[in-house]
């Protein structure tokens, strides 16, 4: 398991927390379940990814739940990141 939560100074939170499931299911074909989630001091949630039961693998961006392809943890915390870094307006 990993959890990390970063405060931002202008108050935005960053928090990742991953596991591994005790075995792979048709829902989770990878074995992972996660949340990844970027907020704003007010609780808006700007950017999350996560695979919730009955949904599967998607993001949350822009007030969008977008599908997403997990294909391995470091492409996931890239993507997630990437999405963060756009959202407080900067780049990759």
């Amino acid at each position: 398991m990993y959890k990390e939560r970063y405060l931002f100074s202008d108050g935005a939170v960053r928090e990742m927390v991953l596991w591994k499931v005790p075995e792979a299911s048709a829902e989770r074909p990878h074995g992972m379940k996660y949340r990844l989630y970027y907020g704003l001091t007010d609780g808006t949630c700007v950017v999350r990814y996560d695979n919730e039961s009955g949904k599967g693998d998607h993001r949350h961006v822009a007030g969008r739940e977008i599908r997403y392809r997990f294909r391995d943890v470091e492409t996931l915390v890239a993507d997630f990141l990437a999405d963060v870094a756009l959202a407080r307006g900067g780049g990759t």
